[in-house]
């Protein structure tokens, strides 16, 4: 069965909450994990709870620790699975995608590689600061792209916008 690698983001916990205290991680880069297994305990200003995999699947990176407060929606882990129901999270690396056009016949891997020009794809709360800073985020293409699935983030606009200052 074919794998491939998602970024798997800081929950949403609602309107109100935006951002969640990671208070501990108790898995490691290279853990293999099953689905509903406790990954990391998090706190918002409510409440506190367990935070748990999604899928069956591999760690590759862990982006926080103890203590760290991060937003809904910031990458919490980097995983490796074969669940199709978290294609939508699926992100491309190099590494990930050189292993995968290797196994694909030379035609399959041909027409993938256009792929890689697509337009950015924006969250709308980063399309919101940019219309904020009045800016056409249509028109921005020389932004990085860090959220989700190689999204723009709220985060990758506030730096950009700093950079311009």
């Amino acid at each position: 069965m074919s794998t491939f690698i998602i970024d798997v983001p800081m929950p949403s916990m609602g309107a109100t909450v935006s951002e969640l205290t990671i208070i501990n991680i108790v898995v490691a880069a290279g853990a293999t994990v099953t689905k509903g297994q406790k990954l990391a305990e998090l706190e918002s200003d409510k409440s506190a709870f367990d935070f748990e995999s999604p899928a069956d699947g591999k760690i590759l990176e862990v982006h926080g620790n103890k203590g760290d407060v991060k937003s809904s929606g910031q990458t919490l882990f980097r995983m490796e699975t074969a669940d199709q129901s978290l294609q939508h999270l699926a992100i491309a690396t190099a590494q990930h995608d050189a292993a995968a056009a290797a196994s694909q016949a030379p035609q399959a891997a041909a027409s993938a590689a256009p792929a890689a020009g697509k337009a950015l794809v924006w969250t709308p709360r980063a399309i919101k600061m940019a219309q904020e800073a009045g800016l056409d985020h249509a028109t921005i293409t020389d932004i990085e792209a860090t959220g989700p699935g190689g999204r723009v983030s709220g985060d990758d606009v506030t730096k950009y916008l700093a950079s311009r200052k």
